[in-house]
């Protein structure tokens, strides 16, 4: 969900006598009570997934769902004995559509799509998202009960909404996670294990979608599951990704950095938040930005981490600063920034989320701690990782034919639609001219019979600046969010 940075303080497999005694509902004839599944993916490293079914009254009656856990300890970046294990949960397609006109669904029988989806932060939880944005239900003021969310992405496909690293919402363990090396390897194996484990989604088309840091989370996850697809090793299943998406993404933050000071002053809303005296000296500031995210890339020894760790912190005093101190919230520049650090009172979902009524049906572990919106700790983590450039990797899905949605709400200031539109507009790629020249054009149905928003698309790459929507286009354009989603995954035009 949010993108917090400082100054908002934004191989062999061979599967083991592996237990499967479960799933969602008596599926395939497992039991409903539970599954553990366990898999040696290296030599010895066993990784173990455990999920069990979550009553419908939760959070959907329509959608089967299942909740649990992956140990990933002694994986490659867990040798120091970190105890990592990330926990997910998991919503079937709805089998009755909350949708006017839609049909419902079968899930048993067609190769409904699989999006896993990736909150940002770095640090925030996923679940967050689930109950905010995308997902099947939404808390209520009361903190003690919830309610279906009609535009749930599970109108449109089977979705898992997954906290990483370990440390974020209820996944718990050692948090020394610190790059997307580390990120694209753990959630990997993990998909592994859940494909493995639920082999009814192993045909299902698989989308990786992330928001805001996301942006690098993304990417990663889907670039590794890309390369070890064409390389597979012995007994690895080979995963059915059809697409990458992001949502107000930081994927190339030395292109990105330059738009801030024009997000401030010059955007399509007309709002000018900045005095022209600041403008300048924002867009003066960009300058050394660059330059120090441009070594940043370059390598990575160790005078590339510094000048990661510099780029970090120039660039964000020099372009970000500027606006937190206008008091207006950086994912939306309609509005203040009324609770801090998130600008958002997410005070229900923390209580519904940790209480214990709610901890025992998503079959919450004790050593689990207290679920919360982010963690903060785990954001410091990634400051070196965070001027990286993840463009790369998109543009080499795009040229082996896994097609891209980049799209980013119009008012969010701190992964705004300008630096997305202008680094997908000089990406490099085997179709980079035709993109180019393709012509911006209204899409979709938004408020009062005008566009949702403005796209362009050529060769399975599509940009979409989404109207009126913030950082989190999912919950200030539920509809738009579920007609572009949709769009995406069934191959439809942009």
């Amino acid at each position: 969900m949010k993108l917090l940075s400082a100054a908002s303080l934004l191989c062999l497999f061979t599967p083991s006598a592996a237990k499967e005694d479960f799933l969602l509902g008596g599926i395939r004839g497992r039991s409903t009570s539970g599954f553990k599944s366990s898999y040696d993916f290296k030599d010895g490293v066993t990784h173990t997934l455990s999920g069990s079914k979550v009553d419908g009254e939760l959070c959907d009656p329509n959608s089967k769902s299942m909740s649990g856990y992956m140990d990933i300890t002694g994986s490659k970046y867990d040798d120091k004995g970190g105890d990592k294990h990330y926990f997910y949960w998991f919503f079937e397609k709805r089998s009755k559509s909350l949708q006017p006109e839609e049909e419902s669904s079968d899930n048993a029988k067609d190769t409904t799509p699989l999006i896993v989806w990736l909150t940002g932060g770095p640090g925030c939880s996923s679940s967050l998202a689930l109950l905010t944005e995308n997902g099947p239900c939404s808390v209520n003021e009361d903190g003690a009960s919830t309610k279906q969310n009609p535009n749930s992405w599970t109108e449109a496909a089977h979705v898992l909404w997954l906290d990483q690293p370990a440390g974020v919402g209820f996944s718990y363990g050692e948090g020394n996670d610190s790059n997307e090396e580390m990120i694209g390897e753990d959630a990997y194996f993990f998909l592994q294990a859940f494909i493995k484990s639920n082999p009814q989604y192993q045909d299902s088309p698989l989308y990786i979608v992330g928001e805001s840091y996301g942006g690098h989370y993304a990417p990663a996850i889907a670039h590794k599951v890309f390369l070890e697809n064409k390389n597979l090793q012995k007994d690895m299943i080979k995963l059915n990704l059809s697409g990458l998406a992001v949502g107000n993404g930081l994927i190339k933050a030395e292109e990105q950095y330059k738009w801030y000071a024009d997000m401030a002053f010059k955007n399509s809303h007309g709002i000018k938040i900045i005095n022209e005296q600041t403008y300048e000296m924002m867009k003066e500031g960009a300058g050394p930005c660059g330059k120090l995210a441009h070594v940043c890339n370059s390598g990575n020894t160790f005078l590339d981490k510094v000048a990661c760790q510099s780029a970090f912190l120039e660039c964000n005093m020099a372009e970000t600063s500027p606006y937190r101190m206008t008091g207006l919230n950086p994912y939306d520049i309609r509005k203040k920034c009324e609770v801090q650090p998130l600008c958002y009172d997410f005070s229900t979902i923390q209580k519904w989320m940790n209480s214990d009524a709610t901890r025992k049906a998503l079959h919450v572990t004790d050593k689990s701690g207290e679920w919360a919106t982010c963690n903060m700790g785990i954001n410091m983590k990634f400051h070196v990782d965070w001027m990286k450039d993840f463009s790369g990797y998109v543009a080499d899905m795009l040229n082996g034919g896994i097609p891209a949605l980049i799209y980013a709400g119009d008012v969010d200031f701190i992964c705004n639609y300008l630096g997305n539109k202008a680094w997908t507009s000089k990406l490099d790629w085997d179709h980079s001219e035709e993109f180019s020249a393709a012509k911006e054009h209204t899409w979709g149905e938004g408020i009062d019979g005008k566009g949702a928003g403005l796209a362009r698309t050529a060769n399975g790459f599509t940009f979409l600046q989404v109207y009126d929507a913030g950082h989190m286009v999912p919950a200030d354009q539920p509809q738009v969010a579920l007609s572009m989603i949709k769009n995406f995954i069934t191959g439809g035009d942009f």
